[in-house]
């Protein structure tokens, strides 16, 4: 009698009895009822085609009892998870329950599925990628590219929840965090999505994907986010608190909080659309949402026609980027000191009515560019003038120009908007058409910019005298679109601070759970540390290229000061800290109270003087088809030369104006001398690259690909050359190398 036979007959005699609680055991499939033994379960999976358990069944629940699948070793680093801890299959009436899964590239994945439900369940410290960018510069690996997912590419980012072709679906209560996605689904129809927390991830809260008439209410998907380091760049990299993707149509999204993240929302017709000019993400409500502190967009919404409505977005790069929005209605919200509060390009038939605008640098910016990108079919087959707004009774308190309109045609502001504490009311910097400014209430003798010459007879003009901030737009307008919130629902609560509280450290946003060191401000040799962490002790332990340190507590804050030694090129700061409570990692590892925990900061500031020399290639000097006539190259005169410290270049277009666009070549050189130790080099990429240490190669890269990282660790000590062999064949391209210590 096989192995496989008899456990079978032991879960039937279990589920027989009716009280008898299962124990795990990889490989298992469920299709009845059953409830679990609660234990911790350390089940590695190798990939995702081998689940831990499998569920396959109709009407029937199985409640984890809180029980934990670990698929990870102590230690094992999140871009290392593999592997999938559940799958849920060709089934209908599932209920999966009190769930803990972690360690995994995929922790529930559910495919053909009618009426799944996810209950209560904590799907936190599952995969993620490494992040390069530092804190002075972004690593352009780091982007995300959520455009296709046919084929499932999604997949590869990993993800707490993957939903695929299951219909209403049913989740609440679940908890995601320190992860990469939260929900991602694709092809899913007519579910609801609310009372989760997914919060602190290094890229999607909740995702889908040809997914129409959903319901995404009451949600906390704050700071999911990376790309953004304070006061040197916010890109955001496609992250996002909500990610709305190709053809997902008539969704509510409805009081959510999904502050901090790369966007709060970011909604994208998708490449059908963008190919043939059809269809888009249309008819979504986005109502009552908070998407504050964005580092790029409150809300993008491009190339569809949608709803939004009430919506609390402060402190954001653009309030709302809506390129190529058509038939897309802005009312009520609160838009609120970002650098631009409305931004759209070649939108048609556009309502922007009711909202606050409120110390923002540009109220509402419309505009065209004279040319689109040849490979866009949208473009060829759509009307994509700027054209045809209305703009009425809103409220502009304090924006430094409340009106931005630039090759437009039909833009009526009009129907009593309220413009008061402007610099300037009105710039055009390029020629409109019927640009009617007419029966607003304007307040103050300030510059009324470019407005119409008889801006001051068709408007009520005020001296300037009233200086007090107005009402606010009528925010009873938009209770005709509210979607009523759930009778068990938990309103999200509103976070505190601004973009300045995003710290992202290489496997994502801090959390604030942990002891953790943060570089403010370089004054000379002065460098000024924030320690971070829940109550505790600080000491330092360990100062490498530092001279002097002091630990300095204030009632908010404790600070830590650190004067470098001028000549140090690697630096290095090892703190012990003390918590008075048990502290949750990063990596999600428990650490009692009391028990000492060693936190590092660590810095390289070695110079590198590069000799940098640019070239353009044939098809006889092709790269990849002649490689020896590609390196003959270097005997010519090159088109440009340079002298750098830093090796970090990012081409969006020509490195120079002697240098085509594409099909570059790129030759770097430098000799250094360095103490003796370990190191690590670390090269970016974009197009092929090859990296000779020494005369030897080490890094061979020499293919068209998109940016990523190669690593490459070594011990050196004294002269040492490096030379680098770069090509772009075309497109975006880029090539940075960093040097790292190993401590």
């Amino acid at each position: 009698m096989s192995n496989k036979f008899l456990f079978s007959l032991e879960l039937l005699l279990f589920c027989a009895i009716g009280f008898a609680q299962v124990i795990p055991r990889p490989g298992m499939t469920i299709s009845q009822t059953t409830t679990f033994k609660p234990d911790t379960y350390q089940f590695a999976s190798d990939s995702l085609g081998k689940p831990i358990l499998i569920i396959q069944g109709n009407n029937i629940t199985v409640d984890f009892n809180g029980i934990m699948l670990n698929g990870a070793k102590l230690g094992q680093l999140p871009d290392s998870f593999k592997g999938l801890a559940i799958l849920v299959k060709n089934s209908r009436n599932v209920t999966i329950k009190n769930l803990q899964a972690r360690g995994y590239k995929v922790a529930l994945l559910a495919e053909n599925v009618d009426s799944l439900q996810v209950l209560n369940s904590d799907l936190s410290y599952n995969y993620r990628q490494r992040l390069y960018s530092i804190r002075e510069r972004e690593n352009f690996q780091d982007w995300m590219s959520y455009h296709q997912n046919e084929k499932d590419e999604w997949l590869r980012y990993g993800a707490a929840v993957y939903l695929k072709n299951c219909n209403n679906a049913l989740i609440r209560g679940l908890r995601v965090t320190q992860g990469q996605n939260g929900i991602m689904m694709t092809n899913c129809k007519d579910g609801l999505f609310y009372n989760n927390i997914i919060d602190f991830n290094s890229a999607i809260g909740i995702g889908m994907y040809r997914s129409s008439g959903n319901k995404i209410m009451h949600n906390q998907l704050n700071f999911n986010v990376r790309g953004y380091s304070h006061g040197f760049y916010a890109r955001g990299q496609d992250s996002a608190g909500i990610l709305v993707y190709e053809q997902s149509n008539n969704n509510v999204f409805a009081y959510n909080s999904a502050t901090h993240s790369g966007d709060g929302f970011f909604l994208w017709a998708g490449q059908h659309t963008m190919d043939t000019g059809e269809g888009g993400c249309n008819g979504n409500l986005l109502y009552a949402n908070d998407f504050s502190y964005a580092p790029t967009n409150g809300i993008e919404v491009t190339f569809s026609s949608n709803k939004l409505i009430n919506n609390k977005l402060t402190g954001c790069t653009y309030g709302i980027w809506g390129g190529y929005s058509f038939n897309t209605h802005i009312a009520g919200n609160f838009i609120t000191n970002n650098k631009y509060g409305i931004a759209i390009e070649h939108g048609q038939f556009n309502t922007i009515e009711y909202n606050s605008f409120t110390e923002n640098g540009v109220g509402i910016q419309l505009f065209e560019r004279l040319t689109q990108p040849g490979d866009w079919g949208y473009a060829n087959k759509r009307d994509i003038k700027s054209h045809d707004y209305d703009i009425r009774h809103n409220v502009f308190y304090n924006d430094s120009i409340p009106l931005k309109i630039s090759h437009s045609t039909k833009v009526a502001v009009n129907d009593d908007n309220y413009f008061t504490g402007f610099k300037k009311l009105v710039q055009i910097d390029a020629p409109n058409e019927q640009f009617y400014l007419v029966k607003n209430t304007i307040n103050g003798t300030a510059n009324l910019g470019d407005a119409p010459t008889d801006t001051p007879i068709k408007n009520r003009m005020k001296s300037g005298a009233d200086a007090a901030r107005p009402q606010a737009a009528n925010t009873n307008f938009g209770k005709q679109f509210d979607p009523l919130p759930l009778p068990d629902a938990r309103i999200p609560s509103t976070l505190p601070g601004d973009r300045s509280l995003m710290r992202i450290n290489e496997w994502g946003p801090y959390n604030f759970e942990y002891p953790s060191v943060w570089l403010d401000t370089i004054d000379a040799n002065e460098y000024h540390f924030t320690l971070l962490a829940p109550p505790g002790d600080w000491k330092v332990k360990r100062a490498e290229g530092y001279y002097h340190t002091e630990i300095v507590k204030t009632n908010q804050l404790i600070k830590l000061l650190a004067n470098k030694d001028t000549k140090a090129e690697f630096l290095l700061l090892e703190l012990e800290f003390v918590g008075n409570q048990e502290i949750t990692t990063q990596l999600g590892e428990a650490v009692p109270a009391g028990k000492p925990m060693l936190v590092r900061f660590t810095r390289s500031e070695k110079p590198l003087d590069w000799q940098v020399r640019w070239y353009a290639y044939t098809d006889a000097t092709d790269p990849l088809k002649n490689y020896p006539a590609f390196q003959q190259l270097q005997q010519q005169p090159p088109l440009h030369t340079a002298q750098v410290k830093n090796l970090a270049y990012v081409w969006w277009n020509k490195p120079a104006e002697t240098v085509p666009t594409d099909r570059f070549a790129t030759f770097a050189t430098t000799e250094f001398t360095i103490a003796k130790g370990k190191y690590k080099l670390l090269l970016t990429s974009d197009d092929g690259v090859k990296l000779y240490l020494d005369g030897k190669l080490v890094v061979d890269r020499w293919n068209v690909h998109e940016s990523l990282v190669d690593e490459y660790e070594v011990e050196l000590n004294g002269k040492h050359t490096i030379m680098i062999e770069h090509f772009d064949a075309a497109g975006f391209a880029n090539l940075e190398l960093h040097l790292e210590k190993i401590w």
